[in-house]
């Protein structure tokens, strides 16, 4: 496996030390109605830019709905060169559960 599952917790000092580039996978509507700070919404047009021009030396952070397609999208930015890519393990459901409950 080329790129690595990586819990809330141990997501928190990967944001913070590697300024990883967090990519949302879910729907447009879902991800505007809230997503994780500095997050962008991934499309067939950012895709094909970052595996074109994006640096390769980046972690990427990748999320979904609950940490499954955020898993394929991981493999793929694998696939075509991306070093450290992680794929949030709960996705987004479990990160909002923490952060946004009470």
């Amino acid at each position: 496996m080329k790129y690595k599952t990586i819990s809330i917790d141990d997501s928190e000092a990967l944001i913070k030390e590697a300024k990883p580039l967090i990519l949302d996978c879910r729907d447009l509507k879902d991800y505007r109605a809230g997503h994780l700070e500095d997050a962008l919404h991934v499309h067939e047009g950012l895709k094909e830019s970052l595996v074109k021009k994006g640096d390769k030396e980046r972690s990427l952070l990748i999320y979904c709905y609950y940490g499954h397609a955020s898993e394929h999208l991981a493999e793929f930015f694998s696939d075509f060169g991306f070093k450290d890519v992680y794929s949030l393990a709960g996705g987004y459901s479990s990160w909002k559960e923490k952060y946004q409950a009470g």
